[in-house]
């Protein structure tokens, strides 16, 4: 009887498994996207269900089909938790026919899912996660990153404070391979500028108490408090700094990784003076205001930089498709960099070899309530740094695709 039924079994695994493999042919003539990220957790407004809102937006834009076919949008709460994601990712490719995937906030998640993407020839956009290892040592040629890493946060970020003469850091950071790598770019440039890193604390990912870190923070009497993490994470550390009255004991905090939800959720009360780097502020120019009011309309919310990031992504995307005739990954990633962006988020930017989009940030402060003088109105630009000059050079790329 039992080997009856193995038998059996066989026999109907092997029926199936022209049809799976149809499946994953068709999955090449149809475009599906995916959006994994956080929608409920810390990162929940990092990117969230605004990503999947800023998806459609490209994809309307773009017309709504692709190769003669409606393009379809999957969504999934990754819950930050990098087996769900994988286990997604597979399940996506594999099954579902999606063609690529976009936002993926968490560098332990974005990791995960490039090497599932990688492995299956898939296209991976990513927005939310902050990780340099995505175009260095673990880069892909079907896989690209968007909109900010921990290069350029620290470079940004650190840069301006030094000039301003904080020269001491004591660092908060977040216990996981963004946190990690955040730290340690910052530590480099930090040197770099004559300054020195006095120490620092590893706290879990979603602490609710960071008072044991604040007290760390204000015994090492660094001038400049530096917050290595994200999201609900950074939010919680600046509310409860100001209670431990960091700020009035005379140290200042630096949000390496600030977004316009944070700025919103802290109040300009907590928040003003905070210093950052940003991709995308939505009152920059013409473009950027028009994008930001029809993304509002959808939303009641203004877009940070990992939305609007997402929809340039989408859009770029799937001019590439249509340009290429396939959604295949590896004839669509070679059109993407072959391809200038042509939108409001990064007009005229290109595509290295390693798949880091070149573009421009900004520095920015967070005004005084004072300041304000329309909702949403949270951040003074104050400089425009050359995408040179935050984008780590290709020189100290450990990227296969880079070194050949």
């Amino acid at each position: 009887m039992r080997g009856t039924m193995g038998a059996a079994a066989l026999a109907a695994a092997l029926a199936l498994a022209p049809a799976a493999f149809d499946r994953g042919a068709l999955a090449q003539d149809q475009v599906k996207i995916g959006v994994l990220n956080d929608q409920s957790g810390l990162y929940a407004e990092f990117g969230g269900v605004g990503s999947v809102e800023a998806v459609r937006m490209a994809i309307e834009d773009f017309g709504g089909k692709a190769l003669g076919k409606p393009i379809e949008v999957l969504s999934v709460d990754h819950q930050n938790k990098p087996d769900i994601a994988a286990t997604t990712a597979r399940r996506w490719y594999d099954v579902d026919g999606v063609t690529a995937t976009a936002d993926l906030t968490n560098s332990a998640v974005a990791l995960a899912v490039q090497a599932i993407a990688k492995e299956r020839g898939k296209i991976a956009l990513f927005s939310g996660p902050a990780t340099t290892r995505l175009t260095n040592e673990d880069c892909s040629p079907t896989g690209f990153h968007w909109v900010f890493d921990t290069y350029s946060q620290a470079y940004g970020t650190a840069k301006a404070v030094l000039r301003q003469g904080g020269d001491s850091w004591f660092l908060l950071v977040a216990n996981y391979a963004f946190g990690h790598q955040m730290a340690k770019d910052l530590e480099t440039v930090v040197t770099a500028g004559g300054g020195k890193v006095l120490g620092n604390v590893r706290h879990p990912v979603g602490t609710a108490d960071f008072s044991s870190f604040l007290l760390a923070a204000q015994a090492s009497k660094a001038k400049i408090v530096g917050l290595a993490n994200a999201g609900a994470d950074t939010i919680a550390s600046v509310k409860q700094a100001s209670e431990f009255g960091i700020v009035e004991g005379g140290q200042k905090l630096a949000g390496l990784v600030i977004v316009l939800s944070d700025v919103h959720a802290l109040g300009l009360d907590k928040a003003k003076g905070l210093i950052a780097t940003t991709a995308f502020y939505h009152d920059r120019d013409d473009a950027s205001r028009a994008w930001a009011k029809r993304y509002f309309a959808r939303t009641q919310r203004m877009p940070g930089m990992v939305q609007a990031g997402v929809y340039s992504s989408t859009l770029h995307y799937l001019r590439a498709v249509e340009a290429a005739k396939t959604a295949e990954g590896k004839a669509v990633a070679q059109k993407m960099r072959d391809t200038p962006v042509d939108d409001f988020f990064a007009p005229g930017a290109r595509i290295r070899a390693d798949g880091r989009l070149m573009k421009e940030m900004y520095l920015v402060e967070v005004k005084a309530p004072g300041e304000s003088k329309a909702p949403w109105d949270y951040f003074k630009v104050l400089q425009t740094i050359p995408a040179e000059e935050v984008v780590a050079p290709l020189s100290q790329s450990q990227c296969p695709l880079v070194k050949g």
